[in-house]
């Protein structure tokens, strides 16, 4: 040692500078005051160690990574080649991870040290491929109540940026203590520009900010939809409608700071403007609708306005300038009159329409229907609920002056009377297919004998539902007027009994294929015997729910003749172990889904039939069967693994 480094002396350690020789003083690392270590030479230098000689203990020192500053982190980090690996950096601490999500796709740089012995098609076509896989933008990601944090958010822009780009984000309900805010949405825009679809519910805590980072960065965006966000204005929708043309789909709702600003410059700055929502934005006025509307006169294709202040105005303005609509929803408009409807309807700009649903308007009236009707001569689907002004009148000649429609939905209307129905199914026309009336309280049986009107051929689905003034006679009229029926609903009709429905099951020369009876509580064996012998070689789909009065003797008859049947609902029926053999003994039933929920005389007995059922069983609901024990229940769920059973 003495003969290597010139001097003389003992082998050992001495303090000091004692060395005229620079590169041998540059042989030692020291390590403190009073302490040199020789340091050999076939060995590089180390920045920092981490103990210190300090008294004869050792004292732990800060890893130099953690004292960098975040500008250095960043530069490091940036460098970083692929995303698995940033990934990985990105698990190291959340200081990381969120130097990580603030940096734009488009810093990170290459690995150019490792690249540099690869020839230059293989760069080339990793690039291409690594652009390939990370901007496609088909991943989707949903975050609800306490996951939704701007950590995950973090993680969300950094983990996804390498296995095929974000493209769906998703954010309902907000964490009490650490919820989302605008740092969240500003690292999805910096790692996710692929994003095409973002959906904010409930966010109190995000504002214009965050939306104005996603319009800096997310200019492939197409659908925006934002549901209780009062701390975003005007300012930042007009952001995303500046910089993200390809948007096709907004939907606004109780966003209390958005007003008739963001419309207009939607309808300017977005020409692929394909759907518009709004519901509940007081500032939204006629001024923003006609704005709107106008710019995007020839692909805006769905309007919805639901709780807005506007007046008859708008409708005018929709009327006119709606050339490529054809789905229209107005709901809850209070301000809207007769006239604005009788307008709309005028207008002659609605010639594509083909789906109109209004409810509770009060507006609407005979005049108003009628208009629309003549002015709408593609319109195929019609909904009506809660508009109390239409009568048997004006529901006539709207069936009339609407000769292309082809489902006709009425709801709590309750002034339409049945010679409203009786009008509607003889005037619709050859294309009318489907008529439902629900919980229409005018629609009473009245004695007026056999109405002089022409059957209605077309009609395939007729649904009367919740109405208790409609009886036999109704129901027995129906049977002559729409032959060709094969889907009924007569759920919660009391006052029907066998004498109004067995006319209505022998006129039917096409073929029962769903029938739903569901609290028809006067409905007995008769009717299911005589459905099941005319209607067995079509009926799929029967629901006798609460008929209290079909017992073993109608699935009997179902299970002798209905080969194709698929979904039983027998709940609450008076059916016992009886009935349920009778349909396991059937080889040529193929029940999928059964329902004998609320049946107490079907018991364990009925575990064999079950059991052989279950061979095309999907699903078996046994709730409410008190005489099924818990050890037959374990049984069945063990024997027939591939059926979802309730109990």
């Amino acid at each position: 040692m003495s003969k290597l480094l010139g001097f003389s002396g003992k082998d050992d350690f001495c303090p000091g500078g004692i060395y005229t020789n620079l590169k041998e003083a540059g042989l030692l690392l020291s390590l403190g005051h009073h302490a040199d270590v020789l340091f050999p030479p076939r060995k590089r230098s180390r920045i920092s160690a981490p103990f210190v000689f300090s008294g004869g203990y050792f004292e732990k020192k800060e890893v130099s990574i953690n004292v960098l500053p975040d500008e250095c982190l960043f530069e490091i980090l940036k460098r970083i080649p692929g995303g698995e690996e940033r990934s990985a950096c990105a698990c190291v601490s959340k200081r990381w991870l969120n130097v990580l999500s603030n940096i734009d796709r488009d810093e990170f740089r290459s690995n150019t040290t490792n690249q540099s012995f690869k020839s230059q098609d293989e760069v080339s076509g990793n690039k291409a491929e690594d652009q390939e896989v990370e901007g496609c933008g088909y991943l989707s990601r949903s975050l609800e109540g306490k996951k939704a944090t701007d950590v995950r958010l973090a993680a969300i822009a950094v983990g996804t940026a390498s296995r095929g780009g974000l493209g769906k984000l998703m954010i309902r309900g907000n964490n009490s203590v650490r919820g989302v805010t605008n740092l969240g949405l500003k690292a999805i825009s910096h790692g996710c520009p692929s994003l095409r679809v973002l959906s904010l519910w409930n966010m109190s805590s995000i504002g214009d900010e965050g939306l104005c980072e996603i319009a800096n960065r997310c200019h492939l965006l197409e659908k925006l939809d934002l549901s209780r966000c009062p701390a975003i204005s005007d300012k930042g929708l007009i952001a995303i409608a500046k910089k993200c043309p390809n948007l096709t789909d907004v939907s606004l709702e109780s966003c209390s700071n958005i007003g008739n600003g963001s419309l207009q410059a939607i309808g300017q700055c977005c020409p692929n403007l394909r759907s518009i929502s709004i519901k509940n934005c007081h500032l939204v006025g006629d001024q923003g609708i006609a704005s709107l509307l106008s710019s995007t006169s020839y692909v805006l294709t769905k309007v919805k306005l639901q709780a807005l202040t506007i007046s008859d105005v708008s409708l005018a303005v929709i009327g006119h300038y709606g050339k490529a609509v054809t789905d229209l929803v107005l709901t809850s408009l209070s301000n809207v009159t007769e006239r604005g409807f009788w307008v709309m309807g005028n207008g002659q700009g609605l010639q594509k329409l083909k789906s109109f649903t209004v409810t509770s308007c009060q507006g609407v009236t005979d005049t108003g229907l009628e208009a629309v009707g003549k002015g709408c001569p593609d319109l195929k689907q019609f909904c009506l609920r809660k508009c109390l002004f239409v009568s048997d009148s004006g529901l006539v000649s709207f069936c009339k002056a609407a000769g292309s429609l082809e489902s006709l939905h009425l709801e709590e209307c309750h002034r339409i009377t049945q010679f409203g129905l009786f009008g509607a199914l003889s005037t619709g026309g050859s294309k009318l297919k489907s008529v439902a009336f629900v919980s229409c309280l005018g629609l009473k049986d009245l004695n007026f004998g056999s109405p002089a009107v022409s059957p209605c051929q077309s009609l395939r689905s007729l649904s009367i539902r919740s109405c208790p003034g409609f009886g036999n006679v109704g129901l027995a009229l129906l049977g002559k007027l729409c032959p060709q029926l094969q889907h009924v609903d007569f759920s919660g009709l009391e006052s029907i009994t066998d004498v109004g429905f067995l006319p209505l099951v022998e006129n039917c020369e096409a073929g029962l294929v769903k029938v739903n009876l569901s609290g028809c509580v006067n409905l007995t064996d008769k009717v299911v015997s005589s459905m099941a012998g005319l209607h067995g070689w079509t009926l799929e789909v029967l629901n006798l729910e609460g008929c209290r009065m079909v017992s073993d003797a109608g699935l009997a008859a179902i299970a002798g003749n209905c080969t194709l049947l698929s979904d039983l609902d027998v709940s609450r029926c008076a059916i016992t172990d009886f009935g349920i053999a009778s349909l396991g003994h059937a080889d040529q039933l193929n029940l999928q889904i059964l329902s004998v929920s609320g049946c107490p005389l079907v018991s364990d007995k009925s575990l064999p039939a079950l059991v052989k059922m279950g061979q095309t069983l999907h699903g078996l609901n046994l709730q409410h069967c008190n005489a099924i024990s818990s050890s037959t229940v374990d049984r069945l769920v063990e024997q027939l693994w591939r059926c979802d059973i309730l109990s």
